[in-house]
């Protein structure tokens, strides 16, 4: 490396001034669609250089020199965490074929522990009593199966990468990643000796065993580390003698294999972000040939399951169902269930009978589903003849999908930018398909915690605003956008929007066809989360655990909230707000974080950690900003490929309304975001710089537009779909180019944006295969040339979700915490 002159940065709480380490400029010319963008720091791409490794190295001493003040409140954080968390604990057992596995934790241990106890008949489906304090193995016949604090010795990193069992539980096929590339070595092993076999599968994406144990299906990684090919491995016998028997040669697709469902079928899912496959082959037939169950299609996106409605065809038989999901007609998504009574596979897309149909209102092919549906504002209130009762009137409906058990059938969708679950019987599905008409799903809400503010769901009261002198309007959820003045008490509670928590709920913990009850999930901002499991026949609901926070914690003493804020092209912005009851809306710290892409939701959920920032008086906000998929389809395509701008401008415009409302401080507040939500962090601090103190880019995607232009590094020509591709489309690039946050950083100190510039955290990690950690070391260097304070934590042993084992986590968002609390201002 070679110096620069650069300003010395003050050191946190006064210590003496510090220089950061200064990069090298080696200028490399990038030329494309007639423009060329010349790079210094694009040395910095080969890891293994050993100049690289030094700048490395300073940077992380830089980085602990500059953060050594720190040490006493991360120390802090970290016991108030620690000391609010069941650190020994279990899971509720679940039961799979002949056993319940069920996981322990134990305080000072890294990882959890897998264990099992045998079922006590085949009509068992309560769960056993285990002493949660017991040591695994502790109770009569429960059999530890992973102990990962054990495989994990010597190991930095450890990850596992799946488990697998046999149906007669004695085979278990589990992957492992030591190093943090996502590449995982397979093996096999006998749980009644604990000897594994030596078939070994190394450096692979995944894999399934047959519920025999003689076949695994394993999928291989090519030079992009793209998930290529499937191959078919007999147990016992030479890897080296394994077959291919699908390849994927569309380098848009990523595949990926498992079981189906009912364990009959091997299934191969293969898709791009805009397109998707499903292939089979019947379990009984390893050896054969996979076929397609519906024929690809371009920019069609579908799934498919079995299932069955017992007992319910004229003769007495089962009548075989095929479940498809499918976005042919309706980009929100419809369910068709096809009686396979009528023909074998191929089937089409689009027949059998309609369960349920997403809202098409902004969508880009709203039009081919309703005439005009395509420039209607995304929150239009939707109606369609089939969809059952509960989804009449949904605004950004979302259908996300249908689970078919032998006793009950659960449905998931999108609705007014929350997930929402339903439930109906098995008998009365059965019924409406013959009778052909729409399903009586009950949407499923939490229960209530006695004595919680929370109104009933869907209520549109207020809380009684405290300061009496400042009226608060009652409002809906259809009238609720954050005003600038008047809409809130600076000393209440009140703020436009629905008074209840914002719940995330989704069946979960239900791998068995044959369970006669359902479970589910659910949690808030502010509500630990509940496992239920509830009878769909009788409505009884059984809490069967929830989530411990120890100390005097009371959910009753955080408020949360969900307000529309207007961005500038007039589209309503759904922002959740989270803070302690009796703290003062007025100016507060602000922690605002946010993602916007890959049609993937910021849903609500708890967390510990989150207490300690709610305590010091912090308002936690969350944009849902365009580019997720919190209002379904629109919302995505609105967010993405020439969109893109919407996602960073949501986010701006969405922290300036609550600053400009008063309940935000503008000069004490801290934006976080990771992987594409770093790009989103590096965006709109050049956009809008002087709205945040300060920022934190964990893995950031920070230099998209090179990454993208260049096919041979892992996820490029896959991320096509989602950013554009800048490589052929001179406009992409153009509109790429203009966002990118390393190309529009500030590169000089006669940047003007410099003297408003936010502070700069940055985490990252050397082995990350999905962020390459060049792309930070890059910004660093650019902006740290410009004189913008930026320090990087850079995990030498880690990928692209950082480091692993629980407590080495919770120092790390300890130490992370510390960072944005100061640079709030808050001790």
């Amino acid at each position: 490396m070679t110096e620069e002159k650069m300003g010395a940065i003050p050191a946190e709480d006064g210590a003496e001034r510090m220089t950061p380490p200064a990069a090298k400029r080696v200028p490399y010319e990038r030329t494309f669609h007639g423009d060329t963008f010349t790079d210094p720091y694009e040395w910095l791409r080969d890891k293994d250089d050993p100049e690289v490794r030094d700048y490395v190295a300073a940077q992380n001493a830089y980085c602990e020199r500059r953060t050594a003040a720190l040490a006493p409140l991360r120390d802090t954080l970290l016991n108030e965490l620690k000391s609010r968390i069941q650190q020994t604990d279990m899971s509720v057992p679940t039961r799979m074929d002949g056993y319940w596995y069920f996981t322990r934790t134990r305080e000072g241990a890294q990882y959890a522990v897998q264990c099992r106890l045998p079922i006590r008949g085949e009509d068992d489906w309560t769960p056993p009593d285990v002493d949660p304090m017991g040591e695994p193995g502790s109770m009569p016949g429960e059999q530890v199966v992973f102990d990962t604090n054990r495989e994990a010795e010597g190991h930095d990193f450890f990850q596992v990468g799946g488990m697998d069992l046999s149906r007669d539980g004695r085979w278990m096929l589990y992957g492992v990643d030591t190093h943090g590339d996502e590449r995982y070595d397979f093996r096999i092993r006998d749980l009644e000796t604990g000897e594994e076999l030596p078939d070994v599968l190394e450096g692979i994406a995944g894999a399934c065993i047959t519920p025999d144990a003689r076949w695994v299906f394993y999928a291989v990684l090519d030079e992009a580390w793209r998930p290529c090919a499937v191959r078919r491995h007999r147990v016992g016998t030479p890897v080296a003698d394994d077959v291919e028997v699908f390849r994927e040669d569309d380098e848009r697709f990523w595949l990926g294999v498992g079981l189906s469902f009912d364990e009959r079928n091997v299934v191969i899912g293969t898709g791009s972000k805009t397109t998707t496959e499903v292939l089979m082959l019947p379990i009984d037939t390893p050896e054969g040939e996979f076929r397609a169950i519906i024929p690809r299609e371009p920019d069609i996106e579908y799934d498919v399951s079995f299932a069955r409605f017992e007992g319910a065809a004229p003769d007495g038989g089962d009548i075989p169902l095929a479940v498809v999901y499918h976005n042919a007609f309706n980009p929100n998504f419809e369910i068709d269930v096809i009686d396979m009574r009528t023909h074998e596979p191929p089937y089409r897309l689009g027949e059998g009978v309609r369960v349920a149909q997403g809202s098409p209102y902004g969508c880009e092919r709203g039009d081919r589903v309703e005439a005009g549906a395509s420039t209607l504002p995304i929150g239009t209130a939707y109606r369609n003849p089939c969809n059952p009762a509960i989804l009449q009137g949904s605004c950004g409906l979302g259908i996300e999908g249908i689970a078919l058990h032998r006793h009950y059938v659960a449905l998931s969708y999108r609705a007014d930018g929350l997930p929402h679950l339903a439930v109906m019987t098995k008998r009365d599905a059965a019924e409406d398909f013959l009778a052909g008409r729409p399903w009586r799903f009950r949407e499923l809400l939490p229960p209530a915690l006695e004595g919680d503010w929370d109104a009933a769901a869907g209520s549109t009261a207020s809380v009684p605003a405290v300061d009496s002198s400042v009226p608060v309007p009652a409002v809906d959820s259809t009238d609720s956008d954050l005003c600038s003045t008047g809409c809130f008490t600076k000393s209440g509670d009140a703020l436009p929007g629905v008074t209840r928590r914002l719940y995330t709920i989704v069946a979960g913990g239900n791998p068995t066809y044959d369970a006669p009850r359902m479970r589910y999930t659910f949690s808030s901002y502010t509500r630990p989360g509940e496992l239920h499991e509830i009878d769909p026949a009788t409505g009884e609901d059984l809490l069967l655990k929830r989530a411990r926070v120890l100390g005097d914690f009371d959910p009753r003493d955080y408020m949360e909230r969900r307000v529309w804020v207007t961005a500038r092209d007039g589209e309503r912005i759904p922002v959740s707000l989270v803070w302690r009851r009796g703290v003062a809306l007025d100016r507060l710290p602000m922690f605002v974080t946010g993602y916007g892409a890959y049609e993937i939701s910021s849903d609500p959920g708890f967390s510990v950690s989150r207490l300690s920032m709610l305590d010091r008086g912090v308002l936690y906000a969350v944009p849902h900003i365009r580019g997720g998929g919190e209002m379904g389809r629109a919302w995505y395509e609105q967010g993405r490929r020439l969109a893109k701008r919407h996602t960073f401008e949501d986010f701006v415009d969405a922290a300036a309304a609550l600053q400009d409302a008063g309940l935000a401080d503008a000069r004490r507040t801290v934006a976080v975001g990771g992987s594409a939500g770093g790009l989103l962090m590096g965006a709109v601090a050049n956009l809008a710089p002087e709205r945040f103190a300060g920022i934190e880019a964990d893995v950031p995607f920070v230099d998209a537009l090179t990454s993208i232009l260049d096919p041979s590094l892992p996820l490029t020509v896959t991320e096509w779909d989602e950013w554009g591709d800048p490589l052929h489309d001179p406009e992409v690039y153009r509109a790429m180019k203009a966002y990118t946050p390393y190309e529009n950083a500030p590169e000089s100190p006669d940047d003007p944006r410099v003297a408003h510039f936010p502070k700069i955290l940055i985490t990252t990690s050397m082995n990350d295969t999905r962020v390459l950690v060049v792309e930070p070391l890059k910004w660093m260097a650019r902006l740290q040339a410009a004189g913008v304070d930026v320090i990087a934590k850079i995990e030498v042993e880690a990928g692209h979700g950082g480091t692993t084992g629980r407590y080495r986590q919770w120092e790390e968002l300890s130490f992370e915490n510390a960072w944005c609390l100061r640079t709030m201002g808050v001790a």
